[in-house]
């Protein structure tokens, strides 16, 4: 733990701040990771990149996902862990794969278990950054309203700048 604090102050330290980037299985969050590295690492800023890159991915809880009231959850628990952990661990190796393609090599990655809006948040303070980015599912007003908004959570929460990127859509 201190020696991500030290990560931290050691980037502020050097001129850089923290961009931290919020990632999931989607490919909403893949874009945004792609988008940021265009926009902020890409040769033209080399070899003065202002950032220093953090990647976080949020691994939800097994009990999260299912209901442990329910008849046999705690049979199925073990592989409901060990397919989150196989999911977080293919989060970051395709960020890691994104982000050498981009020849962006200096970046911390870290899985965090938790909600993702209390994950990036928290991640946001813990390392003093100055930008959370996220991507964004383009839910309409009800849907966001149901499921929740990570996005908008994080843009009224963060102690931060909070920059959403929305994919595009394909123009007919």
């Amino acid at each position: 733990m201190a020696a991500k604090a030290e990560d931290a102050s050691t980037a502020a330290a050097v001129g850089k701040a923290v961009m931290v980037v919020g990632i999931d299985d989607s490919e909403h969050s893949f874009y945004a990771l792609q988008w940021t590295l265009l926009h902020f690492f890409s040769p033209a800023v080399r070899p003065s990149w202002p950032y220093k890159l953090v990647i976080v991915s949020a691994k939800p809880t097994p009990t999260s996902v299912i209901s442990v009231a329910s008849p046999g959850a705690a049979d199925v628990l073990p592989f409901v862990e060990s397919d989150l952990r196989k999911i977080s661990s293919q989060v970051i190796e395709k960020a890691k794969d994104i982000c050498a393609a981009h020849s962006v090599l200096d970046v911390e990655y870290e899985v965090v278990e938790g909600d993702a809006r209390n994950v990036l948040c928290e991640a946001v303070d813990k390392h003093h950054a100055e930008t959370l980015v996220v991507g964004s599912h383009g839910y309409g007003a009800i849907k966001r309203a149901v499921l929740g908004s990570v996005s908008d959570y994080c843009a009224h929460h963060a102690h931060c700048t909070v920059m959403i990127v929305k994919k595009p859509k394909p123009k007919h």
